[in-house]
């Protein structure tokens, strides 16, 4: 006689009803004085003391003194901080803050803060708000307990917070409180970057410095800087969260470690851009509404590939306001969403067998300048005369230039131990960089490579290459190659390989040092040609032609999915780094640390730094997956089966006892030999982990636990997935794909 509904099966179902039983959570949107719902032009960036606020509340001489330093990085004095921070205080206390923090990005992935109070005591002991100059611009938390990379001993506490001008200070709000951020750097006493976000402004100014020196030899005049700017695509899925509490290993590591498929997974095609689940839709509304107060531009929402797969991407900005922007996003999806009962799977593959998530950077450069005519330009946007678009290919065949030398480089900027799960599974770009051009494009270089056009002089050339056409068509003049992980998509490119779960800071800093090296290389050549009297127009021409021979490698129209790309790229001499650990071997190429060095991006023992800490992380991460998998094993599955297996056993005893037949005899027999596989791949789990543990030293720890310990566990899986598919559904304890996937 088959036992009552287990307690972790009741618990299940409980859950389940719980969530029919919801309705969509209703916010209350600003107002005017008539109870008018206000358009969101008149509450944008509410919570910002953005530049507008910043002319608005400071003198016009301070005001000017500060615009010098967001533009163009000017030391700021004392006597301006002052100001800025008095004016920022008393905004922030209008709007009913209390206290203040720097807000950064140290490598934890997160970002961090420690606040403290406006509140202060006058000389005669009387409470006071206050807020100096000071304060404003530099604060001080424990550095000791921020992973460093071995760049500071445990016994070392000084750090630094830093305040970045350049992005906006904002309040997050809360259920009790309001605190005004000031988004900062994070250093040590001696100057090493601790964080996510001094590396890329140190990018930004190093692709900004070569990339104006490259504009000044075409002949353009006026800019102040080039601004890498960011379009940030996030990814992610929801779960109801009365399912996700019941999942272990949700909780502990992001993703699910078993599961059987569900019948229907997304083989219909039919989520993706589909109508938007009620409970879903209202979710995203008040996270747009918290962004929107924020000032962060979230644009466009919609349903992803996968079942309760989203995705929300933002109007593109400066990159280092994009990051920003980005990481408050992932902050506020979470936030947002306890209060909708969900759950937010930030993780690159949180259910296999479906599509994982990405963050797609769209990336661009920007000019800056005095004269409108040029203020706004966008680099990678071709012109409508030969001139312009000679710019344009030269612009584009640095870029190329970089990301070629670059490659391995690149990959290990997105090398995670859950992008390792996304990276080439037939759903997202493969390991391997390439850059995808677009039919149009490929075409213009490879005439330009053939030398078909070699004696038509530049301006000629041009023309009969169709190159002035291209801005009188549509701007994604060709299909998009969703299997690239770096596409040019008409003004911009797309870099596609980054994980969900990512800051985009590293990943940019990256991409933004392998151009400024291009354009570095780049300009070396054309300043040859023009040195040795060869007319302007024409040296261009030669400089592209000759880069555009150099890097024909790494262009690829194809299929980045198909096995027959990996034999090319391999023939070809492309990197394919499949696993993190030698992706991330990379950094420490003396290519990577002569990189970082010359552009003052990084110095070496910070490069080493962000080896040991992306090192440490993986392990970190898989050790606490295996941790994780033993315990789910050993205090759920396997007692499930036993329960299973023992009142099968007993219906199987009855029938016989009875004299009728027992059909489900079969079924015991192989249930109980998977429970025997199951023990049997649970012990040699145990065996490869503490070989992996044993290994000396991070990089062969990493390789065990990327090669041995992953195949054990994914060994476990498929037995574990199979018993899910033979035990009684009233048995099961763990929320399935089925409910997980389609419950919303």
């Amino acid at each position: 006689m088959f036992m009552s509904l287990g307690t972790g099966a009741k618990a299940r179902f409980d859950s389940i009803r719980e969530i029919n039983n919801r309705s969509p959570r209703k916010i209350d949107p600003p107002r005017d004085e008539d109870g008018k719902r206000l358009p969101v032009s008149e509450f944008f960036g509410v919570n910002t003391f953005d530049i507008s606020r910043m002319k608005e509340k400071l003198p016009r001489d301070v005001f000017q003194k500060l615009r010098l330093t967001i533009d163009l990085g000017k030391k700021l004095d004392s006597d301006v901080a002052n100001t800025v921070a008095n004016a920022a205080k008393e905004w922030a206390i209008s709007r009913g803050c209390t206290h203040f923090c720097h807000w950064f990005q140290p490598q934890t992935g997160n970002t961090a803060e420690k606040h403290d109070a406006f509140l202060t005591f006058d000389d005669n002991g009387h409470p006071m708000e206050k807020f100096s100059g000071s304060q404003l611009i530099q604060s001080e938390p424990d550095a000791s307990s921020f992973p460093s990379g071995g760049m500071r001993t445990t016994f070392e506490a000084r750090g630094y917070t830093a305040w970045d001008p350049s992005s906006p200070m904002f309040i997050m709000e809360s259920a009790n409180s309001k605190t005004l951020c000031i988004p900062s750097v994070f250093i040590s006493y001696h100057g090493d970057a601790l964080d996510e976000k001094t590396g890329l402004l140190r990018s930004m100014e190093a692709l900004s410095k070569v990339a104006c020196e490259l504009l000044t030899v075409t002949g353009l005049e006026g800019v102040n800087r080039v601004v890498p700017t960011l379009g940030v695509e996030q990814e992610y899925f929801l779960v109801d969260r009365a399912l996700f509490s019941l999942r272990p290993d949700l909780i502990m590591t992001g993703r699910t470690l078993v599961g059987g498929q569900p019948p229907k997974g997304q083989q219909l095609e039919d989520h993706y851009f589909g109508a938007i689940p009620t409970r879903v839709l209202a979710f995203m509304s008040e996270v747009e509404h918290e962004l929107f107060k924020l000032g962060v531009p979230a644009k466009t929402r919609h349903n992803e590939v996968a079942p309760n797969q989203f995705e929300l991407a933002p109007i593109f900005e400066e990159a280092n306001v994009a990051t920003d922007h980005n990481q408050l996003t992932m902050e506020v999806l979470r936030k947002v969403a306890q209060r909708h009962h969900f759950a937010v799977l930030l993780h690159e593959k949180p259910f296999a067998g479906v599509n994982g998530s990405g963050k797609h950077n769209n990336w661009a450069l920007m000019v800056t300048a005095s004269g409108d005519d040029l203020n706004g330009m966008n680099l990678l946007d071709p012109g409508k005369t030969p001139h312009q678009n000679l710019r344009f290919l030269l612009v584009l065949t640095s870029i190329l230039k970089g990301v070629h030398k670059h490659a391995g480089l690149l990959r290990a900027a997105i090398a995670s131990s859950g992008n390792d799960h996304r990276l080439g599974a037939n759903e997202a770009p493969p390991a391997i960089m390439s850059v995808f051009l677009g039919e149009m494009l490929s075409r213009i270089l490879n005439e330009i490579d053939k030398g078909t056009v070699a004696d038509k002089g530049a301006e000629q050339a041009v023309i009969k290459l169709g190159v002035s056409q291209i801005p009188e068509v549509a701007k994604d003049n060709t299909d998009r190659n969703r299997t690239s992980p770096f596409a040019f998509t008409g003004n911009k490119f797309e870099f596609r390989a980054v994980g969900s779960s990512a800051s985009t800071a590293f990943p940019v800093t990256v991409l933004n040092a392998a151009v400024a090296d291009g354009m570095t290389e780049t300009l070396s050549v054309l300043n040859d040609s023009v040195k040795r009297g060869m007319k302007l127009e024409d040296a261009i021409m030669e400089t592209v032609r000759k880069t555009v021979k150099e890097t024909e490698k790494v262009r690829f129209e194809g299929n980045g999915y198909s096995e027959e790309w990996v034999h090319e790229a391999a023939r070809r001499g492309l990197p394919n780094l499949r696993k993190t650990p030698e992706a991330l071997a990379q950094l420490m190429e003396a290519k990577a640390i002569e990189l970082f060095s010359q552009f003052g991006i990084f110095s070496e023992a910070e490069v080493h730094s962000r080896l040991h800490i992306r090192l440490e992380r993986y392990l970190k991460n898989l050790q606490i997956e295996v941790e994780t998998l033993r315990s789910m094993i050993d205090t759920q599955i396997l007692p499930t089966c036993y329960a299973y297996s023992g009142d099968l056993a007993a219906s199987v005893k009855a029938n016989l006892d009875a004299g009728v037949p027992a059909p489900h005899k079969e079924t015991l027999l192989r249930l109980n030999g998977l429970i025997g596989s199951l023990q049997v791949k649970r012990k040699e789990l145990e065996t490869v982990h503490q070989k992996a543990e044993a290994s000396h030293g991070e990089e062969a720890k990493a390789k065990h636990y990327a090669v041995e310990v992953s195949a054990s566990m994914l060994d476990i899986r498929s037995v574990a997935d199979e018993l899910e598919s033979m035990i009684g559904d009233d048995y099961w304890p763990l929320p399935k794909y089925r409910e997980m996937l389609f419950s919303t």
